[in-house]
């Protein structure tokens, strides 16, 4: 693990490097980076110029959703997000060349490219999380629940990101079907899920469980009844779905490298 996180650091810092070569350029990505996904919540805003409440949520609880899923997604982008291009990789025959290098691939395939400006996105998020805590009446469970909710919200995204890409060793060309799991995913947990049908809810929390990503921890958080009456200590399970889809995740991309087979590229 140490040395993974080294080499991609490695990698990281090469790809950096290369980006603020040109720095006018990295800086105008950056903010137009932060002022584009800031569009999202303007549009959260003007929706509640014409209603006080969303699927019984505030406008500072609905901030509280966005900002918790968007710092989750916004870092888990950053550090995994270049793996939904595996497919491409895998066509132009780079996979061949991380496959001879004496560096764990999984660590190859997520740093390549590493694109630091996509902190405007975290920034960003942070921002209207920051906004949406100061009207939430703290308590030391709330602290907690919050830190285990980021940490383990990112870890699932991760795993979302890294298991539904691997996809891609056995098809042309699916990355679209990981996106809509993974940015998809994102933008439907920026809203209280109480105003999507039951069955969705379900299937978010039995079949891909992004629900924890934020919308049980934040039940307890904010203070609302479970819709669908499920226990209360469903809403700490988020760390322990976060265990269990990771495994899954690895688990699905040794199979997927173990099955693959060079394109001759």
């Amino acid at each position: 693990m140490v040395e993974a996180v080294v080499r991609y650091t490695q990698i990281a810092r090469l790809w950096v490097r290369a980006s603020r070569a040109y720095p006018v350029s990295w800086a105008m990505l950056i903010v137009g980076g932060f002022l584009i996904t800031g569009i999202d919540f303007v549009g959260i805003w003007i929706l509640f110029q014409n209603v006080e409440h969303l699927g019984g949520f505030d406008l500072h609880e609905v901030a509280f959703l966005y900002g918790g899923t968007g710092v989750a997604f916004a870092v888990a982008d950053l550090f995994a997000g270049r793996i939904e291009r595996l497919g491409q990789m895998i066509r132009l025959g780079r996979l061949d060349q991380m496959l001879v290098r004496p560096v764990p691939l999984l660590v190859q395939v997520c740093a390549d490219e590493f694109a630091l400006r996509r902190v405007s996105r975290i920034a960003q998020a942070a921002l209207v999380l920051g906004w949406a805590c100061t009207h939430i009446e703290w308590t030391r469970s709330k602290v907690v629940l919050t830190v285990l909710m980021l940490v383990a919200a990112t870890i699932i995204f991760v795993a979302v990101f890294v298991g539904l890409a691997c996809i891609q060793f056995w098809t042309i060309d699916s990355a679209e079907v990981a996106n809509a799991f993974t940015y998809g995913g994102n933008t439907i947990t920026s809203y209280p899920l109480s105003i999507f049908p039951s069955e969705l809810i379900k299937a978010m929390t039995f079949a891909v469980p992004l629900a924890f990503v934020n919308w049980y921890p934040s039940l307890h958080i904010l203070g609302h009844p479970d819709p669908l009456g499920y226990p209360d200590w469903t809403q700490w399970l988020s760390p322990v779905i976060a265990v269990v889809v990771t495994a899954g995740a690895l688990r699905v991309w040794q199979l997927g490298v173990r099955s693959y087979r060079s394109t001759g590229s």
